[in-house]
């Protein structure tokens, strides 16, 4: 038997102010997306937004449904619009906020876990990291310098 560590490092910023001024302007177009979202029944909005390398932003966000759990996140909402409207750029980041109409979310957001499945499949696909940046509401600002260093041990094509 043998013992494996894995470590993930992550960089916190205490608020979005403290981002460079690419990445601020990234995670306030997932704001903007936030504002859009289909709720109405968790009032959880989710808003995201990757930064492609040619500059251009695809922003995302939740959509329910009354047959629950058919919704989506905002996450794979965005991902997929970048696979089907620029599948030959790479992305270079991704910034998530989210918000309760319940109470002031002051703790940063991470994506779920089908989320993480689906977005490492295209940080795989593309041989390069993407660097994930979120946040709640208000506060704190997570970022991961990589998808996989939120799924550290994920499941891919090589396994089919």
């Amino acid at each position: 038997m043998k013992k494996v560590e894995i470590k993930t490092q992550i960089t916190v910023f205490d608020s979005i102010e403290e981002l460079s001024n690419s990445v601020k302007n990234l995670m306030n177009k997932a704001i903007e997306a936030k504002q859009n979202a289909y709720a109405p029944y968790s009032n959880f909005k989710v808003g995201a937004a990757f930064l492609l390398e040619d500059g251009t932003i695809v922003t995302g966000n939740n959509q329910e449904n009354a047959a629950y759990p058919s919704g989506i996140c905002a996450e794979r909402v965005a991902i997929w619009k970048v696979s089907s409207e620029y599948p030959n750029l790479k992305i270079l980041k991704l910034a998530i906020t989210a918000s309760s109409s319940s109470q002031l979310t002051k703790e940063p957001v991470a994506p779920c876990g089908a989320c993480r499945q689906t977005l490492s499949e295209y940080e795989l696909k593309q041989k390069d990291k993407v660097e994930v940046y979120f946040m709640g509401e208000v506060g704190k600002v997570i970022k991961t310098n990589s998808i996989l260093d939120l799924l550290p041990i994920a499941f891919d094509k090589s396994f089919l």
